[in-house]
């Protein structure tokens, strides 16, 4: 069967990560975006409107992965073995995209205004996180565990940025070691797996 070529929105966020990759995002151009993916600057715009688009474009493919690898018989194990698994997939997703990451991350931590931008997809995407562990996300706890969460998955992407072996080892230590203190310090992952157990008896 012969391959379908890639939609227009496609090769838009795959062109902008190569670029991003290459040097620094914040002085990537909307029009060489669209020279790199062979598109229109119309047909760019319609797609994302703006690079910030083209990045919470991606955060939002991260999450359908992310959430299309939920494993509802995983309920059972430890919040904090489910939040790990959660995590690395999420990472796992963002591989392909490792030096744009790091890009963008740079130039995100020297922008203040695009750090506002981007903070409410990533709140967005720590809430759905937690959904896949089986851990609640709703109410003032939850909105408690959406920024811990956050402040820990921010903590382990500059590891993970550094990160060259090919089991992610240190990744995973890092990532172990935070939840584990978020779990021990600060009461943070209430056992969400029993809780989905009552709901479904």
């Amino acid at each position: 069967m012969a391959k379908r070529p890639a939609t227009i929105p496609a090769r838009i966020l795959n062109a902008a990560m190569k670029l991003a990759g290459e040097r620094r995002w914040g002085d990537v151009t909307p029009g060489e975006i669209a020279v790199q993916a062979k598109v229109t600057l119309a047909q760019l715009h319609k797609a994302y409107p703006s690079k910030t688009a083209i990045v919470r474009a991606l955060i939002e493919k991260v999450d359908e992965e992310v959430l299309s690898g939920v494993d509802p018989s995983a309920f059972s194990e430890p919040p904090r073995d489910r939040l790990l698994d959660a995590l690395m997939r999420r990472l796992d997703a963002l591989a392909p995209y490792k030096p744009a990451i790091g890009s963008i991350l740079r130039d995100v931590a020297c922008d203040p205004v695009a750090g506002l931008c981007a903070a409410p997809g990533l709140l967005r995407s720590m809430a759905w996180t937690l959904e896949a562990a089986g851990i609640g996300s709703a109410g003032v706890g939850g909105r408690l565990r959406i920024k811990g969460l956050a402040m820990i998955y921010l903590s382990t992407l500059r590891v993970w940025l550094r990160d060259d072996s090919t089991d992610q080892a240190k990744t995973m230590a890092h990532l172990d070691q935070r939840l584990r203190q978020a779990e021990r310090l600060l009461g943070y992952l209430p056992d969400g797996g029993r809780k989905r157990k009552q709901a479904a008896a």
